[in-house]
């Protein structure tokens, strides 16, 4: 390992980015960073960069969550499946979670319900909640895992995703796939995410029409990912190969945000 000798310039410097940094991963929406992104051990490299102000310290973090998401990105495996689990081992009631009160979950009327189609897809006809429950469907159960700490098990079925987008012709070599939510959320994923076989637009929950609480009309379900990353209420998605970034990862929480 090679050490540097610093100068007291240099040192003054190291001390202003590790004081700073410290503050920054305090916050909530950082916490991540700190977690999957970065170490103030690592921040110490990081001399001679004059980092003493929030603004900059905040472009330091997105630089390196860009390189964090790159780094994932090429690690992710899009044939390895996660894990599958038995009726059994379901968490019985599955948590209900969002950015808002249960009390607030939207309601969204199914009859006249479409699935607006964007960007570079052959087909961008609209989908309604019949034509989509008429399509092939496959069911999974799996682990949902939250960026807070916790997990659950469930049971979901609807149509694999990677079926859907060859549907419409979508195409494949793009980089972002977007979705815009009937609770104002939004977030993108990657293609090779999008394509993976347990990567599902959900319909259904234990057996039955999707509960509101849990996505209705529709939400994409990816076991591969962290619980953040799983849109519910979609109602419209566009492929694209402009960085579209999320509600929560334009707040600082890692774009690619596998678990």
């Amino acid at each position: 390992m090679i050490k540097k000798n610093l100068g007291p310039a240099s040192q003054l410097d190291a001390e202003a980015i590790l004081k700073d940094a410290r503050r920054e991963l305090a916050l909530p929406s950082r916490r991540l960073f700190a977690k999957r992104a970065l170490t103030l051990g690592g921040l110490s490299l990081l001399t001679g960069c004059n980092i003493t102000d929030e603004a900059s310290v905040n472009r330091m973090l997105e630089r390196i969550s860009r390189m964090n998401d790159g780094v994932q990105g090429w690690l992710f495996d899009p044939k390895r499946l996660a894990p599958t689990y038995t009726q059994a081992e379901m968490t019985r009631p599955f948590p209900f979670n969002a950015f808002y009160g249960i009390e607030d979950v939207p309601d969204i009327d199914g009859s006249d319900y479409q699935l607006e189609i964007l960007g570079l897809v052959a087909n961008k006809r609209p989908w309604t909640l019949e034509q989509l429950h008429k399509m092939p469907q496959n069911e999974q159960i799996t682990r949902h895992i939250c960026v807070e700490g916790w997990s659950a098990i469930g049971r979901w079925g609807g149509i694999p995703f990677s079926y859907f987008l060859k549907m419409i012709g979508a195409d494949l070599s793009a980089k972002y796939i977007d979705f815009q939510c009937g609770d104002d959320y939004h977030t993108s994923i990657d293609m090779a995410t999008a394509l993976h076989p347990q990567t599902q637009l959900t319909l259904t929950y234990d057996g039955e029409i999707l509960p509101a609480k849990y996505g209705f009309p529709m939400k994409l379900r990816m076991p591969t990912k962290l619980g953040y990353k799983n849109p519910k209420h979609i109602v419209s998605m566009e492929v694209t190969n402009k960085y579209p970034g999320g509600y929560w990862e334009d707040q600082g929480y890692n774009w690619f945000g596998g678990s």
